[in-house]
């Protein structure tokens, strides 16, 4: 009888030990659905499931299927935390999200606790400088994009208005562009300071075209910056309209109408650059709407986890972590990235990125910039 069952205790744990082999890599999508951000989370979340289920079609990592889950942040930090501790407790492999700035920099706390992988759309330049070994970005951080954009507003305006959100994003790039356009031959004229979901924006575009600068640099949201260029056609200023990513996305154009034609803006990631053309017509397939930048965040960050995977040589989330920081990856090697990038000490990632202006209702590509260390 004691045999019998020692046998049969044997047998149970040889069974639990083949289902854990067995199980999944679990993966929580943590992004806001709600709120202000539902815009940049929802495609996030679109292009990361999409890159999922391409994997899994695919034999998934390391003969692994990727299952996943997903919670609105509901563009709350608080919650953002609440969440990634949740998904933490509950052993995930990796986190992807949330998108905003101010939600990642509260979050990341738990995914470091947890020692978890966490992928943002965060932009922030303080999101990366935590000095956290277990976030990375899915786009240019401020630090790298920014001094690309300041080198092009420099040989364009010798004075410029800033108008900007007053979250971390928006106070992260408008610290960041101030700092390096010190010294240099454009003078700030203005710093015009909204609020996230603002939907007036008269006020600030009045004080903007009062200063008569040259050109006006306008870093906010996607929602506020379709109302911002409403606001600036609405009372006819003529200046250079230009920002950094956000302010050219397909649903800024779509929510601007004729207002968005004639912004500029610096952008890492555009369905209309020949690397991410492919991955548009698949998201436009699959979700009968166009994608921006942060479907290509989702999905491309998504295979770069999986590269690390394959990298590491295991399913090992410390490994994984370890495999990304001070590597670089080819899109002829590893696809589903769509185009070569590397990632530094700290999880910031590099590569090239475009010049934009809105034609049409079209963004078209005006010019490609190599990336910010590369090799010359």
């Amino acid at each position: 009888m004691k045999a019998t069952l020692k046998t049969l205790a044997v047998c149970a744990a040889l069974a639990v030990s083949g289902l854990a082999q067995a199980q999944d890599i679990k993966i929580a999508n943590i992004v806001e659905l709600s709120g202000p951000g539902t815009t940049a989370g929802t495609l996030f979340k679109n292009g990361t499931e999409l890159a999922i289920k391409e994997i899994n079609a695919a034999g998934g990592i390391l003969g692994k299927k990727i299952s996943y889950t997903t919670e609105d942040t509901q563009t709350n930090p608080g919650v953002a935390k609440g969440l990634t501790q949740k998904a933490v407790d509950n052993d995930v492999f990796a986190i992807f999200g949330p998108v905003y700035s101010g939600s990642i920099m509260v979050s990341m706390a738990e995914s470091k606790r947890g020692e978890t992988p966490n992928f943002t759309g965060g932009e922030a330049a303080a999101v990366t400088a935590q000095g956290n070994p277990y976030v990375f970005r899915t786009a240019f951080g401020q630090s790298v994009s920014f001094p690309k954009l300041a080198k092009f507003i420099n040989s364009k305006a010798k004075t410029l208005a800033i108008v900007y959100v007053n979250n971390d994003f928006g106070k992260g790039g408008r610290d960041t562009l101030t700092k390096l356009l010190e010294g240099t031959s454009t003078k700030i004229v203005a710093d015009i300071s909204t609020d996230a979901g603002q939907v007036d924006f008269s006020a600030a575009v009045l004080k903007a075209k009062q200063t008569d600068a040259d050109a006006i640099f306008v870093y906010t949201n996607e929602e506020e910056s379709a109302r911002a260029l409403r606001e600036f056609r609405k009372q006819g200023v003529k200046k250079m309209l230009i920002g950094e990513t956000t302010l050219t996305g397909q649903k800024v154009i779509e929510l601007a109408g004729e207002a968005a034609n004639g912004a500029l803006a610096h952008v890492g990631l555009t369905v209309d650059a020949p690397a991410f053309k492919a991955f548009g017509a698949k998201y436009k397939a699959e979700y009968k709407s166009e994608s921006d930048h942060n479907g290509i965040k989702g999905y491309t960050g998504m295979y770069v986890l999986k590269a690390a995977i394959e990298k590491a040589g295991k399913i090992d989330r410390k490994a994984a972590a370890a495999a990304i920081r001070n590597s670089c990856f080819s899109a002829k090697q590893h696809p589903g990235i769509l185009m070569d990038v590397c990632f530094d000490d700290k999880g910031d990632l590099d590569r090239e990125s475009f010049l934009i202006e809105v034609k049409g209702g079209q963004p078209v590509i005006n010019a490609t910039l190599p990336p910010l260390n590369a090799k010359k």
